[in-house]
């Protein structure tokens, strides 16, 4: 296509053999250094998880509270935004922990 770049702050122009040398290494060790970010990123998580640590936030309700909360939601006049606001949390958080729980017909 002919398309040629040519800072006009440095000394880089690509109409030439000398300037694309010089683009190319430069695109060279720019994927250069981002391969490194990614193995030391990849080296970190795997020794953080050796320590036993994992990533991401911490859960807002434990598997007690869960329980609590979808033995509460079998009752028909239970309230999702009731239960919400008592445990500070949204409505979206209990939804997405316990689903949508029909009531029990023993």
């Amino acid at each position: 296509r002919g398309v040629q770049f040519e800072s006009l702050t440095e000394k880089i122009e690509t109409g030439s053999a000398a300037g694309k040398l010089q683009f190319h290494v430069f695109a060279a060790l720019a994927e250069f250094e981002r391969g490194l970010i990614r193995e030391r990123t990849r080296a970190g998580l795997e020794a953080a998880r050796a320590r036993g640590r994992s990533g991401g936030r911490k859960p807002k309700l434990d598997a007690k509270q869960i329980r609590h909360i979808k033995a509460l939601l079998r009752d028909p006049n239970t309230c999702v935004a009731e239960l919400a606001r008592d445990y500070g949390v949204s409505r979206t958080t209990i939804y997405k922990h316990c689903g949508v729980v029909q009531p029990r017909h023993d």
